[in-house]
């Protein structure tokens, strides 16, 4: 009796574990299954993310360059926008105000500014009316207003003269001088910077308008800050024209004035070409 309980019992073990390593075995291989599933789910998932990471990354450098031509774009724009700017301001500005005069460029009989200020009397050294160019007045002006405020008496002594006045002066110097002399300090008629309207003769009360105006500290607060307001010595010492003339100033914009200030040369120590370069924003 006991020897078939222990068969039954044992009969039953085997079964117990025949099915427990079945059911194991089943699971096992479910999970296998599965595993390679998620597995194969993942590099899917992977390879899913390095593509759209790939198609992300092109499309960025496409964006990129997109970016860069639309820039480079307009700054062509921007660049052919100043050039028409300055193609329209060249059009309206006079094409004689940077030339070189003295002896060089020659201005006949019949050229005038296009418009002609009056200087504010208080500025002027005698009785006479003196005119300059309207567009460079408003420069005049603040310098002469500047200097007031710096404590320098500084006056115009002589402004615009047209071709008729300088032939006068200059014929007068000639009689008075003989004309080899006069040729040395006075423009003939038609090389005048004083005909273009931009140039003034400076003087102060006490010193008029000669040499000892280069003694003045009228004199030295100019060369200290006439460029700020857009005007130069036109003659200084050794200038291989017409001997030193410290009151004669003319004007060739701020940008200029400001640049020959800086590299410490005179106005026809530039080529024409360089010069030329600043007319468009001459009143700038």
């Amino acid at each position: 009796m006991k020897e078939k309980i222990w068969l039954t019992a044992y009969f039953i073990l085997i079964v117990v574990l025949l099915v427990g390593a079945s059911v194991g075995s089943y699971y096992s291989w479910t999970f296998y299954q599965k595993n390679l599933v998620l597995e194969a789910q993942n590099k899917e998932l992977q390879n899913l993310v390095a593509t759209t990471s790939n198609s992300l990354a092109s499309t960025t450098l496409r964006l990129q360059e997109e970016i860069d031509k639309t820039n480079i774009f307009a700054d062509q724009i921007s660049d052919i926008a100043s050039t028409v700017g300055d193609l329209d301001k060249l059009s309206k500005t006079d094409k004689e105000l940077l030339l070189k005069y003295s002896k060089i460029s020659f201005l006949n009989e019949h050229y005038v500014p296009f418009s002609l200020a009056t200087i504010t009397p208080v500025f002027i050294a005698n009785h006479e009316a003196q005119r300059i160019n309207s567009s460079v007045w408003p420069f005049l002006e603040r310098l002469l207003v500047k200097a007031s405020s710096s404590g320098i008496d500084l006056r115009v002594n002589s402004a615009y003269r047209s071709f008729g006045t300088q032939a006068k002066i200059k014929t007068g110097y000639n009689f008075t001088y003989g004309a080899g002399t006069a040729n040395n300090f006075s423009a003939d008629q038609g090389y005048s910077e004083h005909q273009l309207g931009t140039a003034v003769d400076f003087s102060t009360p006490n010193t008029g308008g000669d040499f000892k105006f280069g003694e003045t500290k009228a004199f030295s607060w100019l060369v200290a800050n006439a460029y700020r307001y857009g005007f130069i010595l036109s003659y200084p010492k050794n200038n291989g024209y017409y001997q030193y003339e410290p009151w004669h100033w003319r004007f060739v914009g701020v940008e200029l004035a400001t640049k020959m200030h800086d590299e410490n040369k005179y106005f026809f120590d530039y080529p024409q070409r360089t010069l030329n370069l600043y007319l468009a924003n001459i009143f700038d």
